[in-house]
Order: structure tokens, then C-alpha cells, then sequence
């Protein structure tokens, strides 16, 4: 299957370097292809706590910056959608819980790209059904499950 990737950066301050995220980002974008058995055109944008915030504020109504949002645009017979990922809510998360940062960014996508391939994580179960398949989907893109110590969202 085929996955249309799309990259957009607004925070220059990439984590791990822009290079390396491009390249899992589409190995991500390929996975999501492979799940849904079907093609995907995914966007993603780098964004910092500011915009997050304006995004977050305009489309939700929650005016506080978040670390990602999905917005799904289409899902049949094409999965496409946008994900947008805090690089400034990744450093810092990071930093508390002793990671890289570039891991915490790639976790945002993967959880952003998993929303949109229907995974929920409102209620106990989902979000533990959700947990799985982050770490699931990250031991896919060779990332080590350090996320054990992950927040509650």
C-alpha cells in the first residue's frame, strides 16, 4: 500500500533533526497504509506551544496548547488526514520523564495517526487498548517503549 506523506515544519527547533523525522514520519505514513489495507495521504505540521494553543483554541475551544491534534479529512476509500505535533510540549515532556525528545515527538504522531485510524482513549479501556498499539506501532518504527511513564491525557 502507498502513503502520500506531507511535512510541514513552523518550529525550526526539530527535535532529532528534520531529516530523521521525515524519514519516520513516511515509515509511519507506510504503516498506517498497511493497517488500513489501503492507500493514505497524511499532513503533518511542526508547530510550537503558541500555535498549538491557537489551534487548539479555534477548532476546540480549549485555549491552552496541547501536544497533538488529528483532524481526520476523509476515510474511504483514502485514510487522509492532518496531524499536528508540539515540538515545545515534546521537549519539555521529555525532559520530565528522561527520554529523548525526538522519541516523545514521534509519539505524538503515532498516537495523532492512530486517532485517526479509530482508536479512541476516553475512557480506561480505550486508553489501554490505545497504549498497546503506541507501543506496538513504535517497536514498528524501531523506537525502545520508554513511554511506560507516560501522563494521563
Amino acid at each position: 500500500m502507498s502513503a502520500q506523506i506531507e511535512i510541514s515544519v513552523h518550529d525550526t527547533r526539530v527535535p532529532g533533526g528534520r531529516r530523521r523525522l521525515e524519514r519516520d514520519l513516511r515509515r509511519l505514513g507506510d504503516h498506517a497504509a498497511a493497517k488500513t489495507g489501503g492507500p493514505v495521504e497524511l499532513s503533518f505540521a511542526i508547530l510550537g506551544d503558541e500555535q498549538m494553543q491557537a489551534v487548539n483554541r479555534d477548532t476546540l475551544g480549549h485555549d491552552y496548547p496541547t501536544d497533538v491534534l488529528s483532524f481526520p479529512m476523509a476515510s474511504d476509500p483514502v485514510l487522509v488526514g492532518e496531524v499536528l505535533l508540539s515540538a515545545d510540549t515534546a521537549r519539555r515532556e521529555a525532559a520530565a520523564r528522561g527520554h529523548p525528545a525526538y522519541d516523545e515527538l514521534l509519539l505524538y504522531a503515532v498516537h495523532g495517526v492512530l486517532h485517526l485510524l479509530g482508536h479512541d482513549d476516553h475512557d480506561p479501556a480505550a486508553r489501554r487498548r490505545m497504549r498497546r498499539a503506541e507501543r506496538a506501532t513504535l517497536a514498528a518504527l524501531g523506537i525502545a517503549p520508554v513511554f511506560g511513564r507516560r501522563a494521563k491525557r
